[in-house]
């Protein structure tokens, strides 16, 4: 390695345990982890605001402090805490955890030892994005061209979640985090590296697995036992797929938990290439992009706790999900072009969490269509410019406002439709990707695909006064938290979810990128949700009316809670229902006397 590239792979270092310091404290802040907000004063210093919270034996943690407003009043200035008592500057992430773990009660204080870990493994994630970034790049211009905005159909479409996954989450700081594995697991499955890898299979007696439909259903090119090497088992057997990374103990345990340690077996000859989605556990065929396998990982993201196994259960909330939406949209007939579904009705299973697959099946006809996946619309394309940039030259005139604009126009009546259905979906910047294509006359058209059905929130009472007869049955899903009888969860996943992840999240960070000012870009999201708002009708009780009053005019909204529920606190400690929707509070970046 020469001077000048040491210096600049240290300088990379640096900014990458800088970054995640400041992402990490504001996290903390927002949730009020040991009381840092709510057990703080704010105190002028000539550099600017310092939050002093007091500690246990007198002494105080100074946090200094600049105005935020996206879902926090402040967020971190700088990446340290300060022991008032001796001046000792805190600058590392195992120091400033530790620091806050003293302040927590003794029953926490194992979640802050693991989310220690969690930012090391992140650190370490983010280190080897750094190495490897022009190398990234270098590959996906090979296989895709220079341009973004030209990748095409479904394989175009995982060379952008190649790019999202090497980006930020808006919310969880230590996203890019990959528990339990190493580097070279990490460039052999993870979809940062765009890498290809081959299925293991294991063959699971016939009468153990659920297959919706019969194994007919399965996808045409599913393999017989006999393709992968058992030919004595073609007549009992079925063939389950198994991640690379769940073979192993992972797969013992699971057969020996599920009574099948003695009658399945794993096949000698592993089948079918693959490349990893956004979401990792997903994997689309290398040579049919378009189906993708869910498979279940013995692993965690976005928090200890959030497990990416896949519970028999959400296969089933998924497919009654996708029954509704298309229920819903047969009464919407604007929405039939423009809102696109894949269908995920399609899934085995063998009674375990790691024993399981859905078979995604996304919609025919997009191989000229430019698919991109919302959370990548702020990632770095090859050459540096951000991938809406690119899409923005091509699309709309070279105005990613104006592209953003679009986007929330159809995005927000589609998903304000759902609200006045009584529906909010989980449908965050990963599980929607926008479908970009000029038809033949010229204009430029914006579809949105969605996926991940599964952890909806219906409100049943509106359900039934907007469905009637045509009303599922709550009984189809499998999940008992996803149906109730009031509006409030729908609202909370509605504003947590499409508002502040599909919405806000793009006006704060087209903003940073200076792209337009930030009043500007907070004034075009009221004013779409305003319009989408009051197509809901605002009178007493209407859907409209509970969405103004609970999140267009309300001087607070819920934040989602993720690090606290995710790796802190024990389901006990944070009373968290379901720790994906576990929720505190921040400031309303909507009203209009902001």
């Amino acid at each position: 390695m020469t001077a000048l590239a040491a210096t600049a792979s240290d300088h990379g270092a640096a900014s990458a345990e800088r970054d995640l310091l400041l992402r990490v404290l504001s996290a903390l802040l927002r949730e009020d982890v040991v009381g840092l907000r709510s057990r703080s004063a704010l105190v002028q210093r000539a550099d600017g605001p310092w939050l002093r919270r007091t500690t246990r034996d007198g002494d105080a943690l100074l946090l200094p402090v600049a105005e935020d407003g996206f879902q926090s009043a402040y967020a971190a200035r700088l990446p340290l805490l300060v022991r008032e008592a001796d001046g000792s500057r805190l600058t590392t992430h195992d120091e400033i955890v530790g620091a806050l773990k003293d302040l927590a009660e003794p029953v926490d204080r194992p979640g802050f030892d693991a989310y220690t870990e969690e930012c090391r493994q992140t650190l370490a994630t983010m280190r080897l994005h750094e190495r490897t970034r022009e190398e990234t790049a270098a590959r996906l211009t090979s296989r895709h061209g220079a341009d973004p905005a030209r990748w095409a159909g479904y394989a175009g479409g995982l060379a952008h979640d190649t790019l999202a996954a090497r980006l930020d989450h808006p919310v969880y700081p230590t996203a890019r985090g990959r528990s339990g594995l190493d580097d070279e697991q990490v460039r052999a499955y993870a979809p940062e590296f765009h890498p290809r890898f081959a299925l293991h299979w294991v063959a699971v007696p016939h009468e153990s697995v659920t297959v919706p439909g019969g194994a007919d259903h399965l996808p045409d090119r599913w393999p017989s036992p006999a393709e992968l090497g058992l030919p004595e088992l073609s007549g009992t057997h079925v063939a389950l797929p198994v991640h690379p990374l769940t073979t192993g103990a992972p797969l013992e345990e699971a057969l020996r938990a599920a009574g099948l340690h003695a009658r399945a077996v794993l096949a000698p000859r592993a089948h079918l290439e693959v490349v990893p989605t956004l979401s990792m556990r997903t994997v689309a065929l290398a040579d049919e992009p378009s189906l993708h396998l869910k498979l279940p990982l013995a692993t965690a993201t976005l928090g200890l706790r959030n497990r990416r196994t896949i519970k028999p259960g959400t296969l089933v909330d998924g497919a009654a999900g996708q029954r509704l939406l298309e229920t819903v949209i047969a009464r919407e007939p604007r929405f039939r072009e423009a809102i696109l579904h894949a269908d995920e009705t399609v899934y085995a299973h063998a009674g375990h969490e790691l024993l399981a697959v859905l078979c995604r099946r996304c919609p025919a006809g997009l191989d000229d269509s430019v698919i991109v996946p919302m959370a990548a619309l702020l990632s770095e394309a090859p050459g540096g410019r951000l991938v809406i940039d690119h899409l923005a030259d091509r699309f709309h005139d070279g105005d990613p406002v104006a592209l953003l604009d679009a986007v929330l126009t159809l995005l927000l009546d589609w998903q304000t439709t759902l609200f006045g259905h009584g529906i909010a979906l989980e449908s965050h910047q990963q599980n929607i990707s926008l479908v970009l294509d000029r038809p033949a006359d010229g204009s430029s058209r914006l579809r949105l695909l969605l996926k991940d059905n599964d952890g909806p929130r219906i409100n049943i009472r509106r359900l039934r006064d907007a469905l009637g007869a045509d009303t599922p049955d709550p009984a189809e899903f499998d999940d008992a938290r996803i149906v109730g009888d009031d509006d409030r969860a729908v609202s909370d996943l509605f504003t947590t979810i499409t508002v502040h992840l599909c919405a806000g999240a793009y006006a704060f960070g087209l903003a940073r990128h200076g792209r337009a000012p930030l009043t500007t870009l907070l004034a075009l999201v009221r004013a779409r949700l305003s319009e989408a708002v009051e197509r809901l009708g605002t009178g007493p009780g209407e859907p409209g009316a509970v969405l103004r009053t609970h999140l267009l005019d309300a001087p607070e909204l819920p934040v989602k809670a993720m690090v606290t529920a995710g790796t802190l606190l024990s389901k006990e400690r944070s009373g968290a229902a379901d720790i994906n929707k576990h929720y505190t509070t921040g400031p309303n970046y909507l009203r209009t006397e902001r």
